[in-house]
C-alpha cells in the first residue's frame, strides 16, 4: 500500500522553558502541508528498507525503522515489511520530514495488520519515535504543547500559497536549542495566532507570529535572516522560519508573487524552493 507523509510548518513556536528531563516545554501552532514524501509498505518475508535518496541511513536511528519496531513490540506483531521511502521533503529543514515518514509507517501498519487502536492513541504512541510524530499522525492544524504530545486540533481551511525557501545549509535542532537565550528570543501567543488565523485577519498575522528558535538559527545560518527579510520586502503577508530551521515559509494569496519568489531562489546554488499549500 502507498501512503503520504505530509510536511508541516510552525505558524508560531514558543520555547516556554527547559524541563528537568532535559527536554523543552513548547507552545506552537503546527499546520500540515500538501508537500509530502510517499511511503510504500508491503508485507514481506523479512524487513527491507529502501529510499530514493542515496546515502540516507535506514538503520535503527531512522524514524521509519523505529516505527516498525515500535508497532511490532507494542502489539506483538510477527509480520515483516518492505518499506520504500520516496523523499520530497528536504532534511534539516524544520518541516518534520523524518517525523512524517515515521507517522505514515505507524498509520500504514495499523491498517495492514488490523491493529485495534484509535488514531488518537496511535498519535500518543508515536511520541516514542519523536516529538513531532504525534502531530504528524493526526496531520491536522493544531495547537501543540508539552514536547509535542499535547494536541489541540482546530479547523482551518483557506486557499493560500505557501512558499518554502531553504538555504543550502541546515540547522541542527540540538544546537538551536542549546544556543537559546530565553530573555532575548521571541515568545508568541499561540491562542492569539489561532484567533487571527481563524478570523482570516491575515493582515494582522505578521504582527503575532514568531519563532523562539530564530534567535539561534540566525546566528548558525545567517542566510535564514536574509531570506526572511527579502521575502517581506517582496510583499508577502507573513514570513517566518519553520521549526528549528532552516526553511523559511511565506504566505500569500498572490500566485504570481509566489512564483516570482520561487523562480528567484531556484537560481541560487543548493537552495530548495517550492510552492505548496495547507492541507
Amino acid at each position: 500500500m502507498k501512503c503520504k507523509a505530509y510536511a508541516k510548518i510552525n505558524l508560531c513556536l514558543d520555547v516556554v522553558g527547559k524541563r528537568e528531563d532535559g527536554y523543552h516545554e513548547l507552545d506552537m501552532i503546527m499546520m500540515p502541508l500538501e508537500l509530502h514524501d510517499e511511503i510504500t509498505i508491503e508485507l514481506a518475508k523479512e524487513d527491507v528498507y529502501s529510499c530514493n535518496i542515496e546515502g540516507l541511513v535506514m538503520d535503527e536511528t531512522n524514524t521509519v525503522v523505529k516505527s516498525v519496531e515500535l508497532m511490532r513490540k507494542t502489539f506483538g506483531l510477527k509480520e515483516h515489511f518492505h518499506v520504500h521511502v520516496e523523499k520530497n521533503i528536504p532534511a534539516e529543514a524544520g518541516l518534520a520530514g523524518g517525523s512524517a515518514d515515521g507517522a505514515a509507517v505507524l498509520r500504514a501498519i495499523r491498517k495492514l495488520c488490523h491493529v485495534d487502536i484509535t488514531i488518537e492513541e496511535l498519535a500518543q504512541l508515536g511520541k516514542q519515535v519523536g516529538a513531532d510524530v504525534p502531530f504528524c499522525v493526526l496531520s491536522q492544524c493544531a495547537i501543540v504543547k508539552g514536547i509535542g504530545e499535547k494536541l489541540e486540533p482546530f479547523d482551518f481551511s483557506y486557499p493560500m500559497h505557501v512558499v518554502l525557501i531553504k538555504p543550502n545549509k541546515g540547522v541542527s535542532t540540538g544546537k538551536a536549542f542549546g544556543m537559546l537565550d530565553f530573555h532575548k528570543c521571541e515568545h508568541p501567543d499561540s491562542a492569539k495566532v489561532k484567533e487571527v488565523l481563524c478570523a482570516h485577519e491575515f493582515e494582522k498575522l505578521q504582527d503575532v507570529i514568531a519563532n523562539s528558535l530564530e534567535y539561534s538559527a540566525f546566528q548558525l545560518v545567517p542566510e535564514i535572516k536574509d531570506i526572511k527579510e527579502d521575502l517581506l520586502d517582496m510583499g508577502f503577508m507573513s514570513v517566518l522560519m519553520s521549526g528549528s530551521g532552516s526553511t523559511v515559509f511565506a504566505l500569500s494569496e498572490d500566485k504570481q508573487l509566489a512564483q516570482k519568489a520561487v523562480e528567484k531562489y531556484k537560481k541560487k546554488d543548493g537552495y530548495f524552493a517550492l510552492i505548496t499549500s495547507f492541507r
